[in-house]
């Protein structure tokens, strides 16, 4: 809606509609994995790319749910991977206790250079989902087989005739979990059984 691609969720109007979900909860919800996972935590740094409007509504959100969990948030801009190492380096120096990656098409297209970095500075990364398999700590984030899987009833249902200002816009409902035990090993972190047992998948 902010965007102004749909008036909204429920009255989409124009020639748009589809499933969306919403990053500002996503990346909050990091945050809370990141504390269930290190209880000590107080400083966590938050990577994201500043020429990324989407980014403008997600880092208060993602302030607020750190000062109710009693941590300090440290914000990280980065365009593009030439930027990633000072990028760290800054972060080495902050002191900062781990680290949460907002979605963005760059950092994705880099999840394993960053997850390296990560790895080298002994630094617990949280991100989307194939985050964690690209080697960071944990991955959490919407299930988008889901989505593609329901984006096929659009699909049919356009092509019955109805129009697409006609069909309301569905917020993802299954999100996913993936937690990275051989790099909470690397980090000496023993992930609570708690968290273990809501992950949705454990990479040995």
């Amino acid at each position: 809606m902010a965007s102004g691609l749909v008036a909204s969720l429920a009255q989409p109007g124009g020639n748009v509609t589809g499933t969306t979900h919403f990053i500002p909860e996503l990346s909050a919800k990091q945050l809370e994995l990141l504390k269930d996972a290190i209880p000590g935590l107080t400083d966590v740094a938050v990577l994201l790319n500043p020429a990324n409007p989407v980014n403008e509504p997600v880092v208060p959100v993602m302030r607020q749910t750190a000062h109710s969990l009693k941590m300090e948030l440290h914000q990280f801009g980065v365009r593009g991977p030439a930027e990633l190492e000072d990028a760290f380096a800054a972060m080495a120096a902050k002191q900062v206790g781990a680290l949460a990656i907002i979605d963005d098409a760059t950092l994705i297209a880099n999840a394993v250079g960053i997850a390296k970095l990560a790895s080298e500075e002994r630094l617990p990364a949280s991100g989307w989902p194939d985050f964690a398999v690209a080697g960071g700590l944990m991955g959490y984030g919407v299930n988008y087989l889901d989505l593609f899987r329901r984006a096929a009833s659009f699909v049919d249902k356009i092509l019955k005739g109805t129009k697409p200002s006609d069909i309301p816009v569905e917020r993802a409902t299954k999100f996913e979990t993936i937690l990275n035990l051989k790099t909470a090993k690397a980090l000496g972190i023993e992930m609570p059984i708690s968290l273990l047992l809501r992950a949705d998948e454990v990479i040995e």
